[in-house]
């Protein structure tokens, strides 16, 4: 089975616990070796955060349950790559 290097996750987060625990948290997990989160909305009570995970065999499912331990909810997969290596979107006609 082809092993999970990327995940973009658009996610939906109380603002406690803050995006710098949540990242030193998910970077902990086995197979992650990177992770960046930036928030793009927020409002009185929640956040909106894009958070990307790098690694050489990222565990989807304990990437899921730590966000949702930590009050959080992956509201969709936006991007995945999994494989020997990363690839980035090549452009196309539609882009």
């Amino acid at each position: 089975m082809g092993r999970l290097r990327r995940l973009v996750l658009d996610t939906l987060k109380p603002h406690d616990p803050n995006i710098i625990l949540m990242a030193e948290q998910l970077s902990e997990l086995p197979g992650v070796s990177a992770v960046n989160i930036s928030i793009y909305e927020m409002d009185r009570k929640v956040e909106n955060a894009k958070i990307t995970v790098e690694g050489d065999s990222i565990p989807y499912r304990q990437v899921e349950q730590l966000i949702e331990q930590m009050g959080g909810a992956v509201h969709s997969i936006d991007e995945v790559v999994a494989g020997k290596i990363i690839i980035d979107d090549a452009a196309t006609l539609q882009d």
